[in-house]
């Protein structure tokens, strides 16, 4: 089962603020257990949002919004990408993770849709167009 840990963003997240080198030290080891575990696939930090973009869609229309916005509880401040048996061990992961901000701080864990989840509106033009994207990415890989 592949999961998305995400780290929600803070006041301080949002702002730029950057962490101690002890839990730079701290969340480095903590992510050479996943590394060595086999869990982490992928994983970075994210600046703060007034750095980034948001692209509104409606119909053929197209918005570009920049940031920061304004709901800091509703954004990503970092993810993972883990595979685990099954969301028990997510949780279980979690729960060994350094708090990644300074203060009060969560991290919310998603469900990864996989292909199989599809089974049931899955055409054979959808499946050989996604086929071809995953042998692809496994090329780059």
């Amino acid at each position: 089962m592949r999961v998305m840990v995400f780290v929600k963003a803070t006041a301080d997240s949002e702002a730029g603020i950057m962490p101690g080198s002890d839990l730079l030290e701290a969340m480095g080891r903590y992510n050479e257990l996943l590394v060595e575990a086999g869990i982490m696939k992928g994983g970075d930090g994210l600046k703060p949002s007034s750095q980034g973009k948001r692209i509104a869609f409606d119909g053929d229309s197209r918005t570009v919004i920049d940031g920061p916005f304004a709901e800091t509880k509703e954004l990503v401040a970092g993810y993972w990408l883990w595979e685990v048996k099954d969301m028990d061990e997510a949780v279980a992961w979690v729960k060994r993770c350094p708090n990644p901000m300074l203060g009060p701080s969560e991290i919310e864990i998603r469900p990864v849709y996989e292909m199989s989840d599809f089974d049931s509106i899955m055409t054979p033009e959808a499946e050989a167009v996604h086929g071809r994207v995953a042998d692809k990415l496994a090329e780059q890989g």
